[in-house]
């Protein structure tokens, strides 16, 4: 769609005619940037929590690794929208610190090792992957709408659990943990988002979210679960300091488990592309993955460095772009320069991070049911008639789902197994992609027409957008499609990707002819 047709966000400047190339007013782009951190910033500081605490790193140590880690996270998620030659997707993601390398660190502590033994590990597992992701950005194909959209469906399923914790209160030994006023105050929250969302026009609308953690803070106050006490104990600017733990250790069993998280990381980084993609509405091909996992790579190698860890997509800002229709890159290149400025002044991460888990709680519920919902919109494409693509769906998203209503479910098998499929975004992937494969890539002798108690059988129909392209005096001769004045139309056959591949002989019907808005066969005439 051209820039001359396609509506943009008012206050905007279109410049190439691409959604995310969109340009918002500065203080729009601020905003917008701003409710982005606030959506992630739950996620992006529980990693070094937990892993400062299991490796017995003080108060102090735990605040230079959530620092550090807003910082990188920063440089990354600027990295990622922006880009550069070969790296960056120049898609509206934001990066952070993975939640999927979280189990595999604190095996690494639980076995005798150390932080610096994490950060060894992290950084040669990147190594690999970044020399591996050509081979990832090639498996495009492997990913139409009936894949893409279970991938995108379990996004958003797989993230609810994390919503419901965080509306109970996020540490389930806290003595709140689960309490009514606590999960009053995330019902609150998500009222005031969907209020703003139903009645607010424009700015307000696409604000929702951020009104929505605003006002759930300041209802929180005098409830005595917000609390801004701390915010002005500590350094108010700090840089990062690299090797601020030591330098780095390896050693082979940690550096094989972490590059199995990395495989999972990869999956789901390329996952979150295509989400991405299908939301704003952007091409995505091999080119743009490429370029976006090695984004995703070279920061997680720097990571370490800087005392962070490896480097992700956040799934959750899939979901805000999805609920706010905001799909400027540059807006989460404001984010990523805000996570600059958190990373280097603790006071204002300090300030961020006084926002109630409940708070985030109640505005993750939509964030996050918009994931599965665009997924689910994707799935609508797909043609369920005399294939197996239903049964790809059903069995992938119940694949996808046994991790998340059963965690312990492969407790029992080899660690390199678990790593990868107690992930129900990887499983669901891997699953998807198998059975595309096998369905509809592989054909064993004569092509079958996969007929069976699944399969959907609708009944035959034409769209409408298909029959308002017809004008008047078009008509179908022998399979052609003729203009009134006899020139021939080529008629373009559409792949499941959205591509022309050829153009199309239909030999289907003897002679149809459109009639401004009526269709008639040729043989009634």
């Amino acid at each position: 769609m051209t820039s001359k047709t396609r509506k943009t966000l008012p206050g905007t400047i279109d410049v190439q005619g691409e959604p995310e190339n969109d340009r918002p007013s500065l203080p729009r782009t601020i905003m917008y940037g701003l409710q982005h951190v606030l959506t992630m910033y739950g996620g992006i500081i529980a990693p070094p929590l937990i892993i400062g605490s299991a490796v017995g790193a003080t108060p102090d140590q735990i605040g230079i690794l959530i620092a550090c880690c807003l910082f990188i996270g920063g440089l990354a998620t600027i990295l990622q929208s922006v880009g550069i030659p070969f790296f960056g997707s120049k898609l509206p993601l934001v990066q952070g610190v993975s939640f999927a390398s979280v189990s595999t660190m604190t095996a690494i502590v639980a076995g005798g090792g150390s932080i610096n033994e994490i950060f060894g590990a992290v950084l040669l597992a990147s190594v690999f992957g970044f020399i591996i992701t050509p081979f990832f950005a090639q498996i495009i194909r492997f990913f139409p709408p009936v894949v893409t959209g279970v991938v995108i469906t379990s996004i958003g399923l797989t993230l609810m659990p994390v919503a419901g914790n965080w509306i109970m209160g996020g540490n389930a030994a806290a003595d709140d943990y689960g309490s009514v006023a606590g999960i009053g105050l995330a019902a609150v929250t998500l009222l005031v988002v969907i209020v703003c969302s139903k009645v607010g026009k424009g700015t307000l609308s696409r604000l929702a979210v951020l009104v929505g953690l605003v006002v759930g803070t300041i209802v929180a106050i005098p409830m005595g679960i917000a609390d801004f006490s701390n915010v002005l104990e500590g350094d108010i600017f700090a840089l990062p300091v690299p090797f601020a733990f030591g330098w780095p250790e390896f050693h082979v069993a940690s550096t094989v488990s972490m590059f199995i998280v990395v495989l999972v990381i990869l999956t789901e980084t390329a996952a979150d592309i295509l989400a991405v993609g299908e939301i704003t509405g952007s091409k995505v091909n091999s080119k743009r993955i490429a370029n976006g996992l090695r984004a995703d790579m070279i920061s997680s190698i720097v990571s370490p460095i800087f005392n962070s860890f490896t480097q992700s997509a956040f799934a959750q800002n899939v979901g805000l772009v999805a609920i706010t229709g905001v799909r400027s890159r540059f807006v989460v290149t404001a984010g990523g320069c805000i996570l600059l400025i958190l990373g280097v002044l603790p006071i204002m991460g300090r300030v961020a991070g006084a926002i109630p888990m409940q708070v985030l709680g109640g505005a993750g519920i939509v964030l996050f049911g918009s994931v599965a919902a665009s997924g689910i919109r994707t799935l609508s494409k797909v043609s369920y008639q005399d294939n197996m693509n239903l049964v790809i769906v059903a069995t992938s998203l119940a694949f996808g789902m046994l991790p998340i209503v059963k965690p312990d479910i492969y407790s029992q098998f080899p660690n390199w197994f678990e790593v990868i499929f107690h992930s129900g975004i990887s499983s669901a992937a891997l699953m998807a992609i198998i059975l595309n494969i096998v369905f509809n890539e592989l054909h064993f002798g004569k092509k079958s027409r996969n007929k069976n108690a699944f399969a959907a059988s609708p009944p035959r129909m034409v769209r409408e957008d298909e029959i308002r392209a017809l004008e008047e005096g078009d008509t179908f001769i022998g399979g052609k499609l003729y203009s009134k004045s006899g020139e021939e139309i080529p008629v373009q056959r559409i792949d499941e990707t959205g591509d022309v591949t050829h153009s199309l002989h239909i030999p289907t019907v003897d002679k149809v002819r459109a009639d401004t808005g009526n269709l008639r066969t040729g043989k009634n005439q």
